[in-house]
């Protein structure tokens, strides 16, 4: 009989690369075979929440919420110790606020000149934790370790109402100036419901890589790093993650 560790790595490898085509289809496939996944050993679930991104190196710039979602599996290791990782399929960083810069285009300029930018990244996260139970009935616990990214898209979301008193906006893929890969650090603590075995905890990331693209140019020229502030419920799919002993 194969290690569960074997197994949800074969199993974390098809869905990661499923995602690049449809998160909706992943989901589906997590409902219809999570209790196959599910021993003592080995839990797997539906992973969602709300985060708060940021964006540093942006003067002015102001964090925002997104709400994410995807799968995890937590894997024991000994005892009380537990491999946390999975895949965060819709998970967005970005900040707002952003000061406006030309478009290169005299009319676009002077309709969003006075307005804002919202900037959108979205990335597939694989988060990789230790995660440790603690307390007389282990049911709390913390996890730390770190987050890997590969970037699916990024926009900048020119704003203005300036315009006979009526929002104006445009959308300008800027995929080309943001790095395809972001890394960082992450931790956090939570608590596992005794029924159900819900989830419930916080976890931030702080990236450790520069997301763009080494450039010489304006409006990109500078050095920026993703941070995110995320709440998550991690809930078990199937009947067997009952069985398993924190």
């Amino acid at each position: 009989m194969r290690h569960p560790f074997y197994k949800t790595l074969y199993i974390l490898l098809f869905f990661f690369l499923g995602s690049v085509q449809t998160a909706k289809g992943q989901v589906l496939i997590s409902l219809l075979f999570g209790e196959k996944l599910n021993s003592p050993n080995l839990e797997f679930g539906l992973e969602g929440g709300f985060n708060r991104s940021n964006l540093s190196g942006i003067s002015e710039a102001k964090g925002y919420g997104h709400f994410h979602l995807g799968f995890y599996f937590d894997i024991r290791l000994k005892n009380d110790l537990w491999l946390n990782t999975g895949v965060r399929i819709k998970s967005h960083t970005g900040a707002q606020n952003i000061d406006f810069y030309s478009l290169n285009d005299p009319e676009l300029d002077a309709i969003f000149s006075r307005g804002t930018i919202e900037r959108k990244i979205g990335y597939f996260y694989v988060p990789i934790h230790l995660k440790y139970h603690f307390g007389a009935e282990k049911q709390f616990f913390f996890q730390v370790g770190g987050q890997v990214g590969l970037r699916n898209r990024a926009q900048d979301y020119f704003l203005s109402s300036f315009i006979n008193s009526e929002d104006a906006s445009f959308e300008l893929d800027i995929r080309d100036h943001i790095k395809g890969i972001d890394a960082g650090l992450s931790g956090g603590l939570g608590y596992k419901l005794r029924k159900g075995g819900v989830n419930l905890g916080v976890t931030y990331y702080q990236g450790l890589m520069n997301i763009m693209k080494t450039s010489s140019e304006a409006p990109y020229n500078y050095t920026s790093k993703n941070s995110n502030l995320y709440l998550f419920v991690r809930i078990p799919i199937g009947a067997g993650y009952k069985e398993s002993n924190l």
